[in-house]
């Protein structure tokens, strides 16, 4: 054993001592008091054990491992070792550890194996402090040094400004190993925040920030004024603020005009300034830390008195176109005044009639004209104000005049309820006086405003405004304003004026009523709008609808729409109009045989309905029927008289109709042969008139009985009136004598006719009735009396 141990140290002694060598690796290792420290070889397990591992500590062995394990007492407790490498761990360690280690393996089977490696132990850094030698500091003037203490061992410094890494310059100095910070002619910029980072190998801390207290300044002083203008106007506020760059803050004084103020502090207020404090003001910031002052620019403040009180005064009164002359002077409060003098809205000048004087401040007209009279007004202005004079009008106060009257909301109607205001404005010197008026009745109401709150109907009206000037003692009052106020219609009602039946031919008046505001009255019938006639007028804004003479196509549903803007009604009237009885027709035959009934019809057009009575030649037999029926005996030949009757009217008008009874028994041959002749006859007849007719190139008018309806003949046919035209031809018109009709002959028309009477018997006589007739034609020249005959009118 002793042998082994003398060669390992006899070999450590040649090997030499090294950072790390051999079977350690490249040191050195650093570990902190108080830690652990393994030294780790690079050797892997062998298959067999080491032969021997020995470890010393300079000349001192640690632990030696052969067939056993030999540790000094000193590292008892104090290591672990491990034989499967040869590493060894040593724990607590302290400053004394610190050297350098060496181990000796020898393997089984081969050649020895040394390692050295160093280690060097470190106290940890703490408790690291800057302290500033100095504590008040002026920028340029002061220098500072900054002493950095920390415990540990081996430490290393490096100072922070900041976020920056203070290195050395012509200003900063780095001393005792870094631990010392020396900054000469300190500025602003120096002021920190510094700080001290300390380290060794095995750890590092940082100071606390620490920040210089640098006085600096004061510098670039200026002075802001909030609203800075050339000039202002007397009684302005102004507020001047004075800054300054300076650590600690600076004091302020203020002076003008070089005359120190009382006022202090960073803000000087001028409030309602004088044209007396107008001046050069300027401020002056002292540091008492670094003794230093700065004044500010000056502020130049001009100060203006306004323009006011602007009058001008004429010095005549009473003028005379072309034989005066004027003159008016202006006056006015303020300072640095300019005049410029106004006619209406344009510029007086200099001219051959018209001469400024005193700074144009004295106006002189000569030879006056009615355009000179103004109004006249003198502007006076200075750089912070302007003013204006009231208008000057010659000879004269003005006004009113231009006077009017608006409604602030303009309508043509207004609902009950409804406010309304009225402003009334005038042109006046001075000004005017208001008094309202209504359809112009004055109000109580004075003033500009005239306010009609829940206006009623009563209040409708003609509103105007009066101006009174009590200067030139006129008055002018506006254009009226009409205001109408309407009430709801309702209650909408037509009223005849008569409740008796309506007759044709009189005059009536229907007369449209309702309750409200009645703005328009339209009429309507049957639906449609009325159409005038000229039997019709509307009176009193549509109110009545007067009817001179109403006739049957009067007639109708009449409707009346009552409106006004804001709402309508109407009524309805149904008027009927009596008339008649007109037109009365019998329709029925002319001719019966005994036995056969007969009917005989009566018509007449009539409103109401007619009543009808009939008579036979005079006599009465049945009332109340439009018809009359009867089996027909021989005694009832005869005139049938139909009278129609209107109650309503009061009116009767009648027709006759012949009737012929006459035997059942056939027409003998004389009875043929008489037809026969008397057809032949009547051909002769109208072929000689026809060719009269064209010989004389004449027309025949045909008129037929327009006012009683006969028949010709059997069959029943009314003779319906034909229409007056001129024709070239013969109409023969059958009427009735007085067995069979009432007989009319003749034309309508008043004119001269030449006719010819065709007379014919009204049934075919018999052969010896035929024969006694031709046998007295010669002696009766009136015709034959019981027979119908045809009369012709040649014209």
């Amino acid at each position: 054993m002793d042998i082994l141990h003398v060669l390992c140290v006899v070999s450590v002694a040649i090997t030499g001592v090294t950072e790390g060598a051999g079977v350690l690796p490249g040191g050195p290792l650093n570990a902190a008091v108080g830690g652990k420290v393994t030294f780790t070889t690079i050797l892997t397990p062998p298959e067999k054990p080491f032969i021997s591992v020995s470890w010393n500590f300079g000349d001192r062995n640690i632990i030696t491992s052969s067939s056993g394990n030999f540790t000094s007492a000193e590292y008892e407790d104090r290591i672990t070792y491990f034989p499967s490498t040869g590493s060894l761990e040593l724990r607590d360690l302290t400053l004394n550890d610190s050297g350098v280690y060496r181990v000796s393996i020898i393997p089984y089977g081969g050649p020895e194996q040394p390692g050295t490696i160093r280690l060097d132990v470190y106290e940890p850094v703490s408790s690291v402090t800057v302290t500033p030698m100095s504590s008040d500091l002026v920028e340029f003037n002061s220098s500072v040094r900054l002493s950095c203490s920390s415990s540990g061992s081996s430490l290393s410094f490096l100072w922070m400004n900041g976020s920056s890494q203070v290195t050395q310059s012509d200003r900063v100095d780095l001393t005792d190993g870094n631990s010392t910070l020396t900054i000469v002619s300190v500025t602003r910029y120096d002021q920190g925040p510094f700080r001290c980072h300390v380290f060794n190998p095995v750890s590092n801390d940082t100071s606390g920030p620490v920040n210089l207290s640098i006085s600096y300044g004061p510098e670039n002083i200026k002075v802001t004024l909030t609203s800075s203008e050339e000039y202002y106007e007397e009684g302005s506020d102004i507020t001047m603020i004075c800054s300054s760059e300076s650590r600690p803050s600076a004091q302020f004084m203020w002076f003008v005009n070089g005359v120190k103020l009382s006022d202090t502090g960073p803000e000087l207020r001028l409030m309602n300034i004088q044209m007396n404090q107008s001046g050069n003001y300027s401020c002056q910031a002292f540091n008492h830390k670094t003794l230093r002052y700065q004044t500010s620019r000056l502020s130049v403040v001009t100060v203006l008195e306004p323009v006011s009180n602007v009058t001008v005064t004429p010095m005549s009164s009473d003028l005379v176109e072309f034989n005066s002359s004027v003159r008016l002077s202006c006056s006015s409060s303020g300072s640095s005044l300019s005049f410029l003098w106004m006619n209406g809205s344009s510029q007086v000048t200099q001219s051959d009639r018209v001469d400024l004087t005193d700074g144009n401040s004295t106006l002189t007209i000569v030879s006056v004209t009615r355009y000179d009279q103004g109004p006249f007004r003198c502007h006076v202005f200075n750089p912070v104000s302007n003013d204006t004079s009231g208008p000057v009008n010659l000879s004269i106060s003005y006004g009113p005049e231009n006077i009017n009257m608006t409604l602030l909301s303009s309508q043509e109607y207004y609902e009950e309820g409804s406010d309304i205001s009225l402003i009334c404005s005038a042109e006046s010197r001075p000004s005017a006086q208001f008094m309202w008026f209504v359809n112009g009745v004055k109000l109580s109401d004075t003033g500009l405003e005239l306010r009609l709150m829940n206006i009623q109907m009563s209040q409708s009206g003609n509103y105007s405004c009066q101006a009174f000037n009590h200067k030139t003692l006129r008055y002018q009052t506006s254009q009226p304003s009409a205001i109408s106020v309407l009430e709801k219609i309702s209650g909408a009602s037509l009223h005849p004026s008569t409740n008796d039946p309506l007759i044709e031919g009189t005059s009536f008046n229907l007369t449209c009523e309702a309750s409200g505001s009645i703005v328009t009255r339209n009429w309507r019938k049957d639906g449609s709008a009325l159409f005038h006639t000229d039997n019709m007028t509307l009176h009193d804004n549509n109110r009545v609808l007067m009817f001179n003479t109403v006739t049957r196509k009067d007639s109708g549903e009449y409707f009346c729409n009552i409106s006004n803007p804001i709402s309508s009604d109407g009524a309805k009237y149904n008027m009927m109009v009596n008339y008649g009885p007109e037109k009365v027709q019998i329709t029925g035959p002319s001719q019966i045989h005994l036995k056969e009934t007969f009917k005989l019809t009566c018509f007449a057009e009539s409103t109401p309905a007619a009543t009808y009575t009939w008579m036979f030649n005079g006599s009465e037999i049945l009332k109340d029927s439009a018809e009359f029926i009867k089996e027909a005996e021989l005694s009832d030949s005869g005139s049938y008289t139909c009278q129609a009757k209107n109650d309503v009217t009061g009116r009767t008008s009648s027709v006759e109709h012949g009737l012929s009874v006459t035997e059942s028994s056939g027409c003998s041959v004389g009875c043929i042969v008489g037809i026969v002749v008397g057809v032949c006859a009547f051909i002769v007849v109208v072929v000689v008139i026809s060719y009269c007719i064209c010989k004389k190139k004449k027309c025949v008018k045909i008129r037929s009985n327009r006012s009683t309806s006969t028949t010709a003949g059997g069959g029943g046919l009314s003779n319906a009136a034909f229409s007056s035209q001129e024709l070239q031809y013969a109409d023969i018109t059958f009427v009735q004598n007085k067995s069979g009709g009432k007989v009319q002959v003749g034309s309508q028309n008043t004119s001269e006719s030449e006719y010819t009477q065709v007379k014919v018997p009204s049934f075919p006589p018999t052969y010896d009735a035929h024969m006694q007739q031709s046998k007295s034609s010669a002696s009766q020249s009136d015709g034959y009396d019981e027979g119908p005959y045809a009369q012709i009118n040649i014209k």
